[in-house]
């Protein structure tokens, strides 16, 4: 945050986009995987609304963009915490939106489906990563797309404030 401040004179955007997902069914017990995932996905938002809300609040703008996962919006079989961190941001960021609109700030939270990247190499579940790997070879989009969306968001005048986005190859169920 520093950074901006010094280099640019201000802080605009915080774009949160951790996030692992080393998914797995419950009875595999692997309690690890949990902790990592609370600690990236759930607090590694917090820690940035720690550090960009005092900024924000004192240049009285600013946007907070969060990247989810459309894993909250269907719930599956191994993804059940992933899908609770994801759906606690979610929350997170709603109630965010709420309490600070006053203060003219805006919150946006993206939803991508399957995308294109190395997500599946968190994962240490050789079933869910190998089912994981063969659906997003089979209709993954690419990054640029969850680009354009923020991209989007982003670019809206300071008096629209683009909640929820959600992205997804056309293909995905």
């Amino acid at each position: 945050m520093a950074l901006a401040q010094e280099r640019f004179g201000r802080l605009d955007v915080l774009v949160s986009n951790a996030g692992i997902g080393p998914v797995s069914r419950f009875d595999e017990l692997k309690v690890q995987d949990w902790e990592d995932m609370i600690d990236v996905n759930l607090k590694g938002v917090l820690y940035g609304i720690a550090a960009a809300l005092p900024v924000f609040r004192a240049q009285q703008a600013g946007h907070f963009v969060t990247v989810v996962s459309t894993s909250g919006l269907k719930i599956v079989p191994t993804q059940g915490v992933y899908a609770g961190t994801k759906n606690a941001v979610r929350t997170i960021m709603e109630a965010l939106r709420q309490e600070e609109a006053q203060a003219g700030l805006r919150v946006t939270s993206v939803s991508p489906g399957f995308v294109h990247t190395d997500f599946a190499d968190s994962m240490t579940s050789p079933a869910a990563r190998a089912a994981t790997l063969a659906r997003r070879d089979q209709l993954a989009i690419p990054p640029a797309a969850i680009a354009r969306a923020i991209a989007f968001a982003i670019e809206q005048p300071a008096d629209v404030d683009v909640g929820d986005i959600v992205v997804r190859p056309t293909a995905q169920e």
